[in-house]
């Protein structure tokens, strides 16, 4: 009998023979919830506040919202003043029913259900300061920034365990982008002081709420692997192919499971053959399905609708064909 997506995945996840290899999230049904709703603007290219007032703008054509801070606007413009700066929104007046019906529809030995966490630590810190003064006020003021932080990793633990309350989900999708398509936003050993003991409370809040924890990052995660493991992530979803990838199972002893590793921008032009396109999804595969726990797919699925479609179908023919001539000793 023909797995499930959901079994299909936990086969991956657990190191048995799955079916096929493909995308984790083609097994999700993401619950996109009224705190999310909440923080969002219209694709209008207009200027907008979220719901922690910090002024933003999306353009029609543009997949999200991008923070347009300036010093005028910024929501902190002195950390060390953050407490009467900031208001931290409220979550006891949200209407949950809309989604929990959503999630009560799903059927759980087919899917996951998956509750998208938007904006985590890092990125919810530039938002409210701008980059440049958030930079700075990591390096210059790492009490203050460190106090700011805390007090949004404890709104991210309350609405982590609020969606737990409503949707009992299985998954938890927390995205915060820690650096580029070159290196970490932030210095190591800062990241390490200043996010990671944080992140790992969230992480425990997410498995006491019975929930994988799945991070998005779609950058470079190099240099802090083994932290990423330390935290308690289930899975790395993101992994664009400027992190080494191989040598990374290796130096985590394959305790972090990995989405991703196609190159998105390198096959996203109007007109990339459709054979670079299959080619960069085989190289993908027989590279990185070798090492066991990874699943293959587009780090972010922002591509164009043409190419985005060859390749989740080229995902699932050759995942499929690798699977079976390749099986789980």
């Amino acid at each position: 009998m023909e797995m499930t997506p959901r079994e299909n995945m936990t086969a991956i996840l657990e190191g048995r023979q799955p079916a096929y290899y493909g995308d984790f999230q083609s097994a999700v049904k993401i619950m996109l919830d009224p705190v999310w709703a909440s923080d969002t603007i219209p694709a209008d290219g207009k200027e907008h506040k979220d719901s922690w007032g910090t002024v933003c703008v999306r353009p029609p054509d543009a997949p999200g919202k991008h923070p347009h801070i300036t010093p005028e606007n910024a929501v902190v413009k002195d950390v060390t003043e953050w407490k009467k700066q900031l208001a931290i929104p409220a979550l006891g007046h949200m209407d949950w029913s809309a989604c929990k019906a959503k999630a009560e529809q799903v059927d759980r030995s087919v899917h996951f259900v998956e509750y998208f966490c938007a904006t985590g630590l890092f990125e919810r810190s530039h938002f409210l300061m701008g980059m440049e003064e958030a930079f700075c006020a990591y390096l210059e003021e790492p009490e203050a920034m460190f106090e700011m932080l805390s007090a949004i990793a404890e709104y991210k633990k309350a609405l982590v365990k609020e969606a737990a309350y409503h949707l009992r989900p299985d998954v938890c999708f927390f995205q915060d982008d820690w650096g580029s398509k070159q290196n970490l936003f932030l210095p190591p050993d800062v990241w390490r002081e200043m996010i990671k003991p944080l992140q790992a409370d969230i992480a425990k809040t997410i498995h006491e709420c019975g929930m994988l924890y799945v991070h998005h990052a779609d950058c470079v995660c190099e240099p802090i692997v083994e932290d990423m493991v330390e935290i308690g992530i289930d899975i790395w979803q993101g992994v664009i192919p400027e992190n080494d990838i191989v040598d990374i199972h290796r130096r985590t002893q394959g305790r972090l499971p990995m989405i991703g590793g196609i190159d998105g921008p390198g096959i996203d032009d109007e007109d990339t053959p459709d054979e670079a396109i299959v080619a960069e999804v085989h190289r993908c595969i027989d590279t990185y399905c070798p090492l066991g726990r990874f699943f293959p797919a587009a780090p972010a699925h922002l591509l164009r609708e043409r190419n985005e479609n060859l390749v989740n179908e080229e995902i699932m023919r050759y995942g499929r064909e690798w699977a079976e001539s390749h099986p789980v000793a």
